[in-house]
């Protein structure tokens, strides 16, 4: 007599053997796939503000694909295309040295999209052009000092980068009650408190390698910019939830798409510009690092 064998249920140890591969098996390909993308981007970062300004391009680009993927469907419109002229020429201006001319250059994209969608999803097609292009303006425009932009920069993707990892392992390790359930089951306050704490390490001890920069402010800027960046998160969260979507994309293994990705970096980068607007205008990445 035959034995038919069947798959194990939920809450058998077979099942559960099978969740933590699985979970182990995923967080290896994020931490592969994450570690390539870093190394990338730290370095095209370090080349010089040209070669940063196209990979930035490039991701911009993917994103607002993704944001009209998810506003709008899988065809490309109108909205697409001006969504994409405007954060290029933003992109461009910006790595130019205009950064003002690059900002009226996306509000006019915002209002040109508003009046293509009147009525259908305008706001958020509208916002999809903000959502890309200010940041993308941030960081170039920060990248473009030539004494502070490279640390600048680097000081934003390190504190987003402790972020979700110190958020990641802290909500593993302690769990406890969740953060914002509807919008995002898995997410809980240890791992907010946790991503914080890593943020404002990182901020601490990232000072001590910058001459003139003061470690407590910096530990103060990086908690600001972890917390913010968790409110990026969850606010694509809230949108893809809006949608039924569960990924932005496929592009990135382990990740989904790169607004899954760059979901806390869009929000830290535009704060970050402008406390460093706040300290100097005229050289705001400087004054991000020194207060000055």
């Amino acid at each position: 007599m035959s034995v038919e064998k069947t798959q194990p249920t939920v809450g058998t140890p077979g099942a559960l053997r099978e969740g933590v591969t699985g979970s182990m098996a995923d967080l290896g390909v994020r931490l592969l796939s994450g570690a390539a993308l870093g190394a990338v981007g730290v370095g095209l970062l370090y080349a010089g503000i040209w070669p940063f300004t196209v990979m930035l391009l490039i991701i911009a680009l993917l994103m607002t694909w993704e944001w009209g993927h998810i506003v709008r469907g899988p065809d490309i419109d109108a909205v697409l295309i001006i969504h994409g002229v405007a954060v290029i020429a933003a992109a461009l201006l910006a790595a130019a040295g205009y950064a003002a001319p690059a900002l009226i250059v996306l509000i006019a994209g915002t209002l040109v999209v508003i009046a293509l969608r009147f009525g259908e999803n305008s706001r958020l097609s509208a916002v999809g052009v903000l959502y890309v292009g200010l940041p993308a303006v941030a960081l170039i425009a920060l990248r473009g000092n030539a004494m502070f932009g490279f640390q600048a920069v680097l000081f934003i993707l390190l504190a987003v980068v402790a972020t979700d990892t110190f958020a990641y392992f802290a909500g593993r390790a302690i769990g406890g009650p969740k953060l914002w359930q509807l919008i995002s089951p898995k997410k809980t306050w240890a791992g907010l408190v946790g991503g914080v704490i890593g943020a404002a390490l990182t901020g601490f001890v990232f000072a001590l390698f910058v001459p003139g920069a003061v470690p407590v402010r910096l530990a103060i800027i990086g908690l600001v910019l972890g917390l913010v960046a968790q409110g990026g998160d969850l606010a694509e969260s809230a949108l893809k939830r809006h949608f039924h979507v569960k990924d932005a994309s496929h592009l990135l293994p382990g990740h989904g798409g790169f607004m899954d990705r760059m979901d806390g970096l869009v929000v830290a980068a535009i704060v970050a510009m402008l406390i460093g607007l706040a300290g100097n205008i005229y050289a705001p990445a400087r004054a991000l690092l020194l207060g000055f």
